[in-house]
């Protein structure tokens, strides 16, 4: 029967989703079949799974270190942010509903018998399922309907492991505080502790941890030091992207406030010669960029609308006519044409606005999402590309005459007349080794990474790194069979 542990954090950004991944290629290389779960996530940056859903990229990272195909059930309530009080929500995979915040709490409780459906259906395939919280426990003003951390951890009946971040200072009072915080019942399902992202001699905390141990009864399964390698693996979060900056080849992105789905990012930024530069509202598109890529937005015609505000329509312009290439990737191939209609009012009032006008094509949006895993071939040199669509909307014009890939059969994207402009709907191209050499080199730049392989080989170092300074015995000793589960 499974065992399961949830990993939840005495903070936002303490490492979780990193400790998860490297947990389950720990356990794995144990022989233990291991599978990754959270019962929510919130990120634009999705992956599509093997059965037609969306999950967290997150996830389908620790899908990957576990040895699984990413699936809806590791994630099975993903919220997609696409205004400051509002988000999509995706259930199991396929869109729930728009909610504003504080709907989404009046909605949650209707939201655990599926994900606690999902939970169930992955211990039936796993010896252990590692459960990554979101946030911190400590949030107690959102402990009502909780499905996220010490919510969950009581309807499975899990016990939880918590992880404080020393890098960011005060990781004593995160741990001791969040025990004092808790209700004695949440506070008594925490089982353990562990300190991670140490820089320096572990030793010099001996002290510290003794504290925390006194304070909270907690045993420590030690002190993780900062994982040098961490920029390897796919990121999380859109600006640790820029983490390796001092490649010849300087690309530009444009951080658009609803940036959506950028792991298109992540192998080009893993290229030796390649440095990615995110550029943050109220900057200038540099002036020395050889490409300017437009990533995926969860909100095309708003995330437009501040491109004009940054005054990087002008930034753009400018690159175009000194002989810059540009890409546009789903939603940034939208902003890159003449105009985006929105009859049905998908993304707000219904009307149209005008794009950059960069390429000679038009987008109207529609209700309906295309959500695929997909291989493609790259026409100028017949290359198989692998990646994965996910978009509303649908893009025609002139300039498709001048497709660049064929996906099932069709021509898919468009090029301006001068050759300087691409965009085309496909996300996740550029981890295919063979396409990304050949793009590269048309640009005048080299590759010879192979970019699956690298992950793979950060995941073991992850791994190792990890058994080195976690006690993974005692973890797994203090790991239980769910409540839930047994009664199934």
């Amino acid at each position: 029967m499974a065992k399961a542990i949830m990993i939840q954090g005495a903070g936002s950004n303490v490492g979780k989703s990193m400790v998860v991944a490297g947990l389950a290629r720990a356990f794995l290389r144990r022989g233990l079949r291991v599978a990754p779960f959270k019962p929510q996530n919130m990120s634009n940056n999705a992956a599509v799974t093997c059965d037609g859903g969306e999950i967290g990229r997150a996830q389908a990272l620790q899908a990957m270190a576990a040895g699984r195909a990413p699936h809806t059930d590791m994630n099975p309530v993903l919220l997609k942010p696409e205004t400051d009080t509002g988000a999509q929500v995706i259930l199991q995979g396929k869109r729930f509903a728009t909610l504003r915040a504080r709907d989404y709490a009046k909605a949650k409780p209707q939201l655990l018998t599926p994900t606690l459906e999902s939970f169930h259906r992955l211990c039936k395939s796993a010896d252990l399922v590692l459960i990554e919280g979101a946030g911190s426990p400590a949030e107690i003003n959102l402990r009502q309907g909780d499905i996220a951390n010490m919510g969950f951890a009581e309807a499975a009946g899990v016990p939880v492991i918590l992880v404080g971040d020393i890098d960011r200072g005060g990781v004593i009072a995160q741990i001791v505080g969040t025990q004092v915080i808790l209700p004695l019942e949440d506070a008594g399902r925490i089982k353990g502790f562990a300190i991670n992202k140490f820089r320096g001699d572990p030793s010099l905390f001996d002290e510290g941890l003794e504290e925390i141990i006194k304070r909270t009864g907690w045993p420590s399964l030690g002190v993780i030091p900062w994982f040098d390698q961490a920029w390897r693996l796919p990121a999380e979060d859109v600006m640790d992207i820029a983490s390796k900056t001092d490649g010849a080849f300087k690309v530009a992105v444009p951080h658009l406030s609803r940036i959506a789905n950028f792991d298109d990012l992540d192998p080009l930024s893993a290229e030796p010669g390649v440095s990615v530069e995110m550029i943050k509202p109220g900057q200038p598109l540099p002036g020395d960029a050889n490409l300017i890529l437009i990533p995926g937005s969860k909100s095309t015609i708003g995330d437009l609308a501040d491109f004009r505000k940054n005054g990087w329509d002008i930034d753009l312009q400018a690159h175009i006519r000194r002989g810059g290439h540009v890409l546009g990737i789903c939603g940034g191939y939208q902003i890159l044409g003449h105009q985006i209609a929105d009859p049905e009012g998908i993304e707000g009032p219904p009307g149209s606005v005008a794009g950059l006008g960069h390429l000679n094509v038009n987008t109207v949006m529609k209700p309906e999402k295309r959500l695929a895993l997909t291989q493609a071939r790259y026409l100028p040199t017949g290359d198989l590309v692998e990646g994965y669509e996910i978009h509303l909307g649908e893009t025609n014009g002139p300039d498709c005459s001048r497709a660049w890939l064929e996906v099932r059969g069709q021509p898919e994207g468009a090029t301006s007349a001068n050759g300087q402009i691409r965009g085309a709907y496909l996300h996740g191209m550029f981890t295919s080794d063979r396409f990304r050499a050949a793009f590269l080199n048309g640009l005048g730049a080299s590759s010879d990474l192979e970019y699956a392989q690298s992950v793979d080989e950060a995941l073991d170092a992850l791994a190792l790194h990890l058994e080195a300074h976690m006690d993974l015995d005692l973890l797994l000793r203090l790991a239980e069979q769910p409540a839930a589960y047994s009664r199934s």
